[in-house]
């Protein structure tokens, strides 16, 4: 009788001690799980096979089925049984050693599920490394119940699973255990010290925002009177003499009124006449001869007035310059007040930065801090300036943002751009340490929050 026992136990002890070679061998956590999953049935007969790896974010993770390759996260089975084995984990005690599960004691909601998926017999076992760190479970099933002397013979065989999943694991982070090992009480001292350091090197704060060179002394030409643009005479960025004809008023209500004047200077002038006359004859007429006159000078007024405003009509450039303004039909036939721009006469020489910086933006700016000018056209070439001046009030940008309105002077010994290019501009502000250049605006952001 004991030779048949020794006879029965020879070919499990060989298996056992198969499995346990390979477990050893296994050069990654994949080839482990493969080997637990399809190799484990050398020592117990099973239909179906799943190992669970625990997951830092999803707790225990399928890994490996029994049969398959790979397994797909989003099959049927997959989802159904990662439901299952995460309502198991809290049945099963987080212990080492086997633990059988039966149809009968299926939890609520899982019955429909086991019996399409699984057999009537589970058996689970929980792998811990020789540290005690939890590494997964593996899930056994199969038609029949399982038997004692199964289940101890798994039981070594899960612990020797659990010693090599928990070396594999350790050997896959060398890079971290060696991270551990630099950072060391001494190297963080000399780090957070390097840190302070690093935050305490003193930096110039600046800031960008769009800009377009502009004329600082441009002259405005305006309307001298009410009226309607006939024609402008004169393209936008064309070079101007002094009284060279720039654009012309429509003349006609003038002309009429003129014409009307020199009627009624006519007539006045008949009368005045008839008045003298009569005044030879008839002692009363010589008191209409005063009131006569008197409406001659009045209308001789009137016309002279008139021919004054017939010589505004036609516009004159009064220095010479650049002419800036837009579309010449954006003026013909608009009517326009008095003192109205229309345009401006600009000395190419006497080019300067407007600057739009927006209010969430602003620094502390001095006069004449260092701006520079990159243009659109030539980023490469920055072109330096001083601030000239800033408004002391926050106005709407042409692009709708409430901003600070600042102007700057190239210096003088650069090559004056083209008034009218457009760029980004850097404006340099106050030296600030760096880390309060990195948590300004994060700080700025708080407070707005919290209102603190």
């Amino acid at each position: 009788m004991d030779n048949v026992n020794e006879a029965t136990k020879q070919p499990a002890l060989e298996a056992l001690l198969k499995l346990d070679l390979r477990s050893v061998k296994a050069i990654n956590s994949a080839d482990l799980s493969f080997i637990i999953v399809n190799e484990t049935i050398a020592l117990a007969p099973y239909r179906q096979a799943a190992f669970f790896a625990v997951s830092p974010t999803a707790g225990l993770e399928l890994v490996a089925a029994s049969g398959l390759v790979s397994v797909a996260e989003d099959s049927p089975y997959a989802i159904w049984l990662s439901g299952f084995i995460k309502t198991i984990s809290k049945i099963v005690p987080k212990e080492p050693g086997c633990h059988k599960l039966d149809f009968p004691e299926a939890p609520e909601g899982f019955k429909d599920g086991w019996e399409e998926w699984l057999p009537e017999h589970l058996l689970f076992s929980n792998l811990f490394s020789q540290s005690g760190a939890h590494q997964g479970m593996v899930m056994y099933a199969r038609e029949e119940p399982w038997l004692s002397h199964e289940i101890e013979k798994l039981d070594h065989i899960h612990e020797i699973y659990g010693s090599c999943l928990g070396f594999l694991s350790e050997a896959k982070v060398p890079f971290v255990q060696r991270l551990r090992g630099w950072m060391s009480k001494a190297v963080s001292y000399w780090a957070l010290i390097a840190i302070f350091v690093a935050l305490s090197i003193p930096i110039r704060l600046s800031v960008l925002a769009p800009g377009e060179v502009i004329a600082l002394n441009a002259f405005a030409v305006a309307a001298p009177q009410d009226g309607v643009i006939s024609k402008v005479h004169v393209q936008p960025n064309s070079v101007v003499k002094v009284g060279d004809l720039l654009f012309s008023l429509d003349d006609t209500i003038v002309t009429s009124k003129m014409k009307v004047a020199e009627k009624a200077l006519s007539i006045a002038r008949v009368d005045a006449l008839n008045a003298q006359q009569r005044a030879f004859n008839d002692l009363k007429s010589k008191g209409e001869i005063a009131s006569a006159i008197g409406r001659v000078r009045e209308k001789e007024a009137e016309l002279e007035s008139l021919k004054a405003l017939m010589a505004r009509i036609e516009v004159r450039a009064e220095r010479d310059g650049l002419v800036i303004y837009g579309d010449p039909n954006d003026w013909i036939g608009r009517p326009v007040q008095t003192g109205e721009r229309v345009m401006q006469l600009a000395n190419p020489n006497d080019a300067g930065l407007l600057v739009w910086l927006p209010v969430h933006d602003a620094l502390n700016l001095d006069i004449g801090a260092p701006m520079r000018l990159f243009l659109h056209i030539d980023p490469l070439n920055p072109l330096p300036a001083l601030l000239l001046q800033t408004s002391f009030e926050p106005v709407m940008s042409p692009e709708g943002v409430s901003a600070y309105r600042i102007k700057g002077k190239f210096e003088e010994d650069i090559n004056k751009p083209r008034i009218g290019l457009r760029g980004t501009v850097r404006i340099s502000g106050k030296w600030a340490t760096l880390g309060y250049y990195f948590f300004r605006r994060p700080v700025t952001a708080v407070r707005e929050w919290t209102g603190l």
